[in-house]
């Protein structure tokens, strides 16, 4: 009888344990809407409807900076409801309070060998999406798989 209750505590564990790991990182379940984003979470979000957040810098008229997160217009690739990694920041070579987006980003010494590093290149898909797509509206990198060498080493400057 022991034995009996010792397996379905066992099987209702396993399966809790299942479920969690099952359970999406990045919450299908949550709604992120942009403007209800802390700073520190806002830069490289994308909202419940597919569009990217952004981190927005106003000066006071006492010369107070305020910084606000709103909804852009661009469109992310195939991804909703993600609020970038802490990791994925730093193995992309980017900051946590990055302000807009724009291809200017993409003038940053290192960025681009960063960018095609295996670490960020293969874990942080909403990252190489923005940027690729960004380059690819400057005439750069029209395709991913010329980003990145076969060597798998990463490229770029």
């Amino acid at each position: 009888m022991a034995s009996g209750l010792g397996f379905q505590v066992l099987a209702t564990l396993s399966l809790a344990l299942a479920l969690t790991c099952l359970h999406p990182t990045h919450g299908e379940e949550t709604i992120i809407t942009c403007e209800k984003l802390e700073q520190g979470a806002c830069a490289y979000a994308v909202s419940s409807t597919g569009k990217r957040c952004v981190l927005e810098k106003r000066v006071k008229r006492g010369g107070q900076e305020e910084y606000n997160c709103r909804t852009s217009e661009i469109e992310a690739d195939k991804l909703k409801n993600w609020v970038e990694t802490d990791d994925c920041i730093k193995s992309c070579g980017l900051e946590r309070k990055s302000l807009g987006i724009s291809s200017d980003t993409l003038l940053k010494p290192g960025l681009t060998r960063h960018l095609c590093s295996t670490q960020c290149y293969d874990a942080c898909p909403n990252v190489v999406d923005l940027y690729f797509n960004l380059a690819a509206g400057e005439g750069g990198f029209p395709y991913r798989s010329y980003a990145r060498p076969k060597n798998g080493k990463g490229g770029g400057n």
